[in-house]
This record gives C-alpha cells, sequence and structure tokens, in this order.
C-alpha cells in the first residue's frame, strides 16, 4: 500500500467540487482553518462551477481533479462537499501521476467513490469530514489534520449503554480498513473500482436510506462474497433511516446483524464516523488495529500509520 506522505507546515492543499456545488461562501470558514492550521490553499479553477445540481459540466469537473491530481505541489486533496456525481467522472480520471507524487485525497459519502478507486490503485485516502462541514464539530476538523500531520490515530467508546449492545461482537484484530458510504460500495459492485474485503476490516455508514433498501444492500454485499472472510465490521452512522406506511420491522443496526450472525469476525456499531457532526478521521486502505472487549471498542494506528 502506497501511503501519502504527511504534510508539514507551509503545504498546499487543494480543494476541488467533483459533486454537488459549493457557493464562496460555504468555503470562507474552511480556507481560514486551513491557512490557521498553517498550510496555503489552492483552489481548483472550476470550484463555483454550477450545472444543475453539479459543481460544474462533468468535463469541469473532472478537468479540475485532473489538474490537481497532476500537480506535485498539491500534497492533499480534499472534496468540497458530497451529493452525487464524482461516479460520473471517475472513468476518465488519470491516477498514475500519484505513483511519483502521492496525495491524500480527503473526504466522505459520494467520495467513496475516490476512495474505492484509489484502493484498486493501493494507494490510501482518508475518510473525513469535508470543508462544508468544518464548522460543525472541532473534534472531527481536527482529527483530520491531526491524522495527515501523521499523528496517528487513536479512538475509543464505551457500548455499555448503546440500544445495539447485544449486535456488537468481542474480538481483536489489526488489519487494513476499507469502505465508506454503504450505497456507494453497493453501487461500485462489478465495476473496476470495486474494492476487495477480503482479509479487510469492512467499514460501512449510511444516511437518508429506506430500511429495505439497506437490508437489500447488506444482502447484495453478502452473496457477492464481501461479508465472507472479513477480519472485521465497523459501522458507523446509520442516520435518518426511513420507514414505508407498513414498518419493515428492524432497524438499520438490527438488519446488519441479522445478515452477520453467521460470521465470527468481530463487530462494532455506533462508531463515530459517517454522516454526523463527530466525523472522525479514518484512514482507508491502511491497517488499523481493531479491539472490542469489555464493552469498548478501541481503533488505533499501528506504528503510527
Amino acid at each position: 500500500m502506497l501511503i501519502p506522505p504527511f504534510l508539514i507546515k507551509g503545504d498546499i492543499i487543494a480543494i476541488a467540487a467533483t459533486a454537488r456545488k459549493i457557493t464562496a461562501y460555504e468555503l470562507e470558514y474552511t480556507k481560514k482553518t486551513i491557512q490557521e492550521k498553517g498550510y496555503r490553499v489552492m483552489l481548483a479553477p472550476h470550484i463555483y462551477g454550477d450545472y444543475n445540481q453539479f459543481a460544474g459540466t462533468d468535463e469541469m469537473r473532472k478537468s479540475d481533479l485532473q489538474t490537481l491530481i497532476n500537480d506535485p505541489e498539491v500534497k492533499a486533496i480534499m472534496i468540497a462537499r458530497g451529493g452525487y456525481g464524482t461516479m460520473r467522472i471517475i472513468d476518465d480520471i488519470d491516477f498514475s501521476p500519484l505513483f511519483q507524487h502521492p496525495k491524500w485525497f480527503i473526504g466522505y459519502s459520494d467520495i467513496t467513490v475516490l476512495h474505492s478507486a484509489l484502493h484498486q490503485l493501493k494507494i490510501g485516502s482518508l475518510h473525513a469530514t469535508m470543508p462544508i462541514n468544518f464548522e460543525k464539530n472541532k473534534e472531527a476538523t481536527d482529527s483530520l489534520f491531526n491524522y495527515i500531520e501523521g499523528a496517528g490515530l487513536n479512538y475509543s467508546y464505551s457500548y455499555e449503554n448503546s440500544a445495539n449492545a447485544p449486535f456488537y461482537r468481542s474480538g481483536s484484530v489489526t488489519a487494513p480498513v476499507v469502505g465508506g458510504n454503504l450505497s456507494l460500495l453497493y453501487a461500485l459492485q462489478g465495476s473496476v473500482t470495486d474494492i476487495d474485503t477480503q482479509g479487510k476490516i469492512l467499514f460501512i455508514e449510511d444516511l437518508d436510506e429506506y430500511l429495505y433498501h439497506i437490508d437489500r444492500m447488506i444482502l447484495s454485499l453478502k452473496r457477492s462474497g464481501k461479508l465472507k472472510g472479513l477480519a472485521g465490521l465497523i459501522v458507523g452512522g446509520m442516520s435518518d433511516m426511513k420507514d414505508n406506511t407498513i414498518p419493515y420491522g428492524k432497524n438499520a443496526e438490527q438488519i446488519i446483524a441479522e445478515h452477520i450472525a453467521e460470521y465470527d469476525f468481530p463487530v462494532c456499531f455506533d462508531f463515530p464516523c459517517g454522516h454526523i457532526d463527530k466525523n472522525l478521521a479514518l484512514p482507508l486502505g491502511i491497517c488499523l488495529s481493531l479491539n472490542i472487549n469489555n464493552k469498548q471498542v478501541s481503533l488505533s494506528s499501528v506504528n503510527n500509520g
């Protein structure tokens, strides 16, 4: 796995919008934060593009991302926000310059498309809060900068009082973490940017999905063999789930627990990552140590990686 170099003060952090459009006002706080952290800010040429719901046409968004990939001075690329649109351009992106000048790709939600493409190339990336959300939660934003500066991570929480406590499964494992937004992982199955989950810790999260959709997506991952052979499973925020007039009868966590019951890998829920304000940074493609014991969950870096 190729891990991009950690940043030093004065490095350039670029911002691109590969999906939904964003305004200059919505980026003011982020630009100020990046500069206060000691970095230079570069904006993609069409960052404020406006084409229906997108941040410019496919060609504009594709050109922006390629420009930042090609620039050896850019050390990290933050994607401004999620929404939808990255899948429309992913097949035309040339990632080969990253093998000479690797850089951190940072984001979540729709950016799972980018994370998955980088996974196929064996390049590490960072699932983390995005510029549109920097002002929402300082801990989430700080966790992003701490990681790309080389501080590693060491998260822990108790699940003793969680409603999902019965679904946790104890165990300890050290393995690469892969995954992201469940809906995107489902949509990417069978494509050239599908992910390999065997021997990995799979992370999933989602937002605003019908419960029967969650069932269908998890069952699809299971039928395609992605759950068999996992080293572990981390379930993050399953936020704002929807139900039909006739209730599905189970919540998202119960649905997931049902479909993984036959396996024996360690499992945790309620992980502070995903479509939640406290969206802590989670490196993807990189080995982490997951420990679930005594009503406690811990996730930590291995050799500060």
